[in-house]
């Protein structure tokens, strides 16, 4: 990860150079800034050039052209990665300490990968010669000029890089600025949908002790990881962990373990927090790990039994689900009961307690909270990178079967078809379709069901992350790097201080107009 001091070190490139174009100025002049790339000499005119800094980590973008690394995080701002030596079909090689990214800002700023930047030289106007004067590797036509006999080399060549961004970005070289973010992703009503979900109850599923539990979606804010710091709550109960700060609220995070008397294990990378909330109040519960989210029909929910029903405490559980003919049982959890738990009503008061007596808290913060300024997306990861779409595309999310069923003469991009519920449900992986390297089949993975031109289709996922609020303001048009990319991941959030990038996909452009009606096919 690139540090400030890096990025100093990159201003304090930029900063000499800027000096030494600024000493040998003169109005029959121009300055270029020199590099070189696997021995070849090149030269941009200093105008455009912003900044020059190390190479950032980036973050992988599908879809787009070969040429690019990435994006990167430039002070808050998103920046992609061009690889000028894979541009010009140059043996590649690795980046060193003397890799240099020089930012160019036409349009929009993109940093471009050279070996090494030289220095800043001040040319006479006259003395630049035109390109047709020589033959080089270089394709001429992203060439403006050559200079010769410049600070000991025979021969600079002078790139257009206006040139450069049309012919291998042509959706970057009509890039416009986005006036505002304040739109909200397209949502459709669909009555029969909504007929149909009056017979059916959406559930997060989640494991605690090798048991299977679920809470009722709508009483689920969000599903957020396991932070670094928790502050833990002196002289409070074993069930309460301690109290975690979530953007600008304080949180308590209480341990289902405890509140259900199983036995105790220590949280490690699979844990996630489910933060259930009930009126204003909300809550962390730790689980083991989270599911899937369930979609399932009244009729397989039965009330807990009466001879096992509780009183006081041990309330929570309501209802039981059964699934795959009554051989997978999901306990129901009722938010109603659980924030009645004698341990959510202590954590709850500590964070009053807390909330008075702290100066850092502010009321404004909470409120914004609950304000339309959120867009809450579930997060999942293909390889190291991180994908969010908004929650209410997100029909549900099951587990990936042990077999799919292949359809004779299904298009190429069908990884087969499941029984969900009676339905057939067309499955695609995900990374074939965004044209990543294919991987072998693991217990993470997961099936997210989408409703694309109202066909229900599945898509593989190497896991879902967690459920998570991101802020308006920190989600921005991304770079425009190619017509489908820019249709696909149109958007970005950029959590800077989190150091994650969360690329957004729009599910409505993950199929073509054909291949939907190939889907309503296999479906029917």
């Amino acid at each position: 990860m690139t540090t400030l001091q890096d990025e100093q070190t990159g201003a304090d490139d930029f900063q000499s150079l800027e000096d030494d174009a600024l000493d040998s100025a003169d109005s029959d002049n121009r300055q270029f800034v020199t590099f070189i790339i696997a021995n070849e000499v090149f030269a941009v005119d200093m105008a455009p050039v912003q900044e020059i800094i190390r190479v950032p980590d980036v973050v992988r973008v599908p879809l787009s052209p070969p040429t690019l690394d990435g994006l990167a995080n430039l002070r808050g701002k998103v920046l992609p990665i061009i690889s000028l030596r894979r541009i010009f079909g140059f043996a590649e090689q690795e980046y060193d300490d003397a890799t240099r990214a020089v930012v160019i800002d036409i349009n929009q700023p993109l940093g471009f990968v050279v070996d090494r930047v030289t220095s800043v030289i001040d040319v006479e106007i006259s003395s630049i010669e035109d390109v047709n004067a020589i033959s080089s590797t270089v394709n001429t036509d992203l060439l403006s000029g050559i200079l010769k006999n410049v600070n000991d080399y025979p021969m600079v060549m002078v790139l257009d890089f206006a040139k450069l961004i049309a012919q291998e970005f042509k959706a970057i070289s009509t890039v416009t600025k986005s006036a505002s973010m304040h739109g909200s992703l397209l949502s459709t009503s669909q009555t029969d949908e909504d007929e149909e979900n009056n017979d059916e109850l959406q559930l997060v599923s989640f494991d605690v002790a090798g048991q299977e539990y679920a809470i009722a979606i709508e009483d689920v804010q969000e599903i957020v990881q396991l932070p670094e710091t928790i502050i833990r709550v002196p002289h409070s109960e074993a069930h309460v962990l301690g109290i975690m700060t979530l953007r600008n609220r304080l949180l308590p995070l209480v341990s289902l373990r405890h509140m259900f008397g199983l036995s105790i294990q220590e949280e490690n990378e699979t844990s996630r927090i489910v933060v259930v909330a009930f009126g204003n109040d909300s809550v962390g519960v730790v689980m083991d790990n989270v599911n899937e989210v369930l979609r399932v029909a009244k009729s397989s929910v039965d009330a807990m039994p009466s001879l096992l029903a509780r009183e006081g405490d041990l309330a929570d559980i309501s209802e039981i689900c059964r699934l795959d003919n009554g051989k997978r049982l999901v306990s129901i959890i009722s938010a109603h009961n659980l924030f009645s738990h004698s341990t959510i009503k202590e954590a709850l008061t500590t964070v009053d307690t807390l909330s008075e007596d702290s100066a850092q808290m502010n009321t404004n913060d909470i409120d914004d909270e609950n304000s339309d300024d959120d867009e809450q997306v579930v997060v999942f990861r293909l390889g190291k990178e991180e994908y969010g779409v908004s929650i209410d595309s997100v029909q549900e999310i099951v587990r990936v079967p042990e077999e799919l069923t292949h359809v004779p003469k299904a298009p190429a991009f069908v990884e087969g078809v499941i029984n969900l519920r009676g339905a057939v449900l067309p499955v695609i992986d995900l990374r074939r379709r965004l044209g990543l390297d294919s991987v072998a089949r693991t217990d993470g993975q997961r099936v997210m069901v989408f409703l694309i031109h109202d066909t229900r289709t599945g898509f593989i996922v190497d896991s879902v992350a967690e459920v998570l609020k991101i802020h308006k303001s920190l989600i921005e048009p991304a770079p425009k790097l190619s017509d489908e990319q820019s249709n696909l991941l149109s958007r970005m959030a950029n959590l800077e201080k989190q150091k994650r990038m969360v690329q957004l996909i729009e599910p409505e452009h993950l199929l073509a107009g054909g291949d939907i009606a190939l889907l309503e096919n296999i479906a029917a």
